[in-house]
C-alpha cells in the first residue's frame, strides 16, 4: 500500500482563551490562555500523542479539534476540510469520522442504558441501519473488544473499569471513524489493565486502519503506543519528534526534565533526575518570550524577550527553543 503523503489532520496556529474575570462594565478583562498557536500534523494510520503536565492544554486541544469548543483563531484541516469555523449543523455529518474515548470509563457511559444501547447509539444517529442490523453490529464490536455478546444486556455498573473502557472503545468504533481521540484512556485503570487496553487499541488500529490522537501525562504509556509525540507546556507546543528520537535525544529542557522523571524498572541502573526550579506560572499571565524561561536554567534575556522560533534539528524533529540540545 502506498504511503500517504497528506495529513488526515493538520492543526495550524490553533489558539483558545477563556474569560475568567470582568471589569466594572461587565467586559472580560482577565483570560486563561489555554492553547497558544499550536501546530501539528497527524498522518493517516499513525498515533500522535500529546504529553505534558496537567493544565498544559492537551485536553482543550482535543476538544477544539472535535469542535466541542470553538477556537479563537487557527485552522483545523480534517480530511481535507477546514472545520475550525463551520457551524454545529455543518459539523454534525463529520462527527462519525472522529470519535472520542474518554478518561473516565464509567462517567462516559449512561448508567441507565444497557451496554448494547450505548454502543448502538452512534449508529442510530449516523446511519439508517435497522434495529436488527444495529444489534448484529453491536455483537460484532463486543467480540472485537474481547467481551461476550451476551454482555450487551447488562448495565455499566456491572462491569470493571477495564471492561467499561472496552465498551467505550466499542462505541467509538461503531461508526467506522477515521480518527479516534483518546483522552487519558488508561489513567484511571490498574497497571496490568492499562497494558491490556493499550494492546487492544493497537490491535483495533491495525484492524480498522485507524488514526489516533492520544493524550496522556504518563510518558511510559506514551512510549508504548506512539509513533510521534508532541510536548506541551502552558498551552504551547515545545517539541515534536518521532517516538524513539524524542526519548533518545530530547532537545528542549522541559522535555529533558519530563523524561528524567520516568522511572526505570531496574534498581541496578542509576538515573539522573532533573528537578525543575520554581512554580508553574499562571495560565492567566503567561511569561513573555519562551513560556518556560522562568524555570529554565539556560534562560537568557533573549529567552524572556523573544518567542523562540521552530527549529528542525533533525528530519521530523522540531523544537521551539533558542538553545536546543543543551543538557540540564
Amino acid at each position: 500500500m502506498a504511503q500517504a503523503t497528506e495529513p488526515l489532520l493538520s492543526v495550524k496556529n490553533l489558539s483558545k482563551r477563556f474569560p475568567v474575570g470582568k471589569n466594572f462594565f461587565g467586559k472580560a478583562n482577565k483570560w486563561v490562555h489555554a492553547v497558544n498557536n499550536v501546530s501539528f500534523d497527524i498522518m493517516p494510520g499513525e498515533t500522535f500523542s500529546l504529553v505534558g503536565e496537567s493544565g498544559c492544554g492537551k485536553s482543550t486541544t482535543s476538544r477544539l479539534i472535535n469542535r466541542l469548543i470553538t477556537p479563537d483563531s487557527g485552522e483545523i484541516i480534517f480530511d481535507g476540510q477546514d472545520i475550525a469555523k463551520i457551524s454545529a449543523k455543518e459539523m454534525r455529518p463529520l462527527r462519525s469520522k472522529m470519535q472520542m474515548v474518554f478518561q473516565d470509563p464509567y462517567g462516559s457511559l449512561n448508567p441507565r442504558m444497557r451496554v448494547q444501547d450505548i454502543i448502538a447509539e452512534p449508529l442510530l444517529v449516523h446511519t439508517k441501519m435497522s434495529p436488527g442490523e444495529r444489534l448484529k453490529r453491536v455483537h460484532e464490536l463486543l467480540e472485537v473488544v474481547g467481551l461476550p455478546p451476551t454482555h450487551g444486556e447488562r448495565y455499566p455498573h456491572e462491569f470493571s473499569g477495564g471492561q467499561r473502557q472496552r465498551i467505550g472503545i466499542a462505541r467509538a468504533l461503531s461508526v467506522n471513524p477515521k480518527l479516534i481521540m483518546a483522552d487519558e484512556p488508561v489513567s484511571a485503570l490498574d497497571v496490568s489493565i492499562q497494558a491490556q487496553v493499550l494492546n487492544l487499541l493497537r490491535d483495533v488500529q491495525e484492524q480498522y486502519n485507524l488514526t489516533y490522537l492520544f493524550i496522556s501525562h504518563d510518558l511510559a504509556v506514551v512510549e508504548m503506543i506512539s509513533d510521534r509525540i508532541g510536548v506541551m507546556y502552558l498551552g504551547t507546543m515545545m517539541e515534536v519528534a518521532p517516538n524513539e528520537e524524542l526519548y533518545s535525544n530530547p532537545q528542549h529542557p522541559y522535555t529533558q526534565a519530563l523524561l528524567s522523571a520516568v522511572p526505570i524498572p531496574d534498581p541496578t541502573i542509576e538515573k539522573k533526575h532533573v528537578l525543575i526550579e520554581g512554580d508553574l506560572p499562571s495560565p492567566t499571565n503567561i511569561p513573555s518570550g519562551c513560556p518556560f524561561h522562568t524555570r529554565c536554567p539556560h534562560a537568557t534575556e533573549k529567552c524572556s524577550a523573544e518567542v523562540p522560533p521552530t527549529i528542525e534539528v533533525k528530519p521530523g524533529h522540531f523544537v521551539n527553543c533558542h538553545y536546543p540540545g543543551r543538557e540540564l
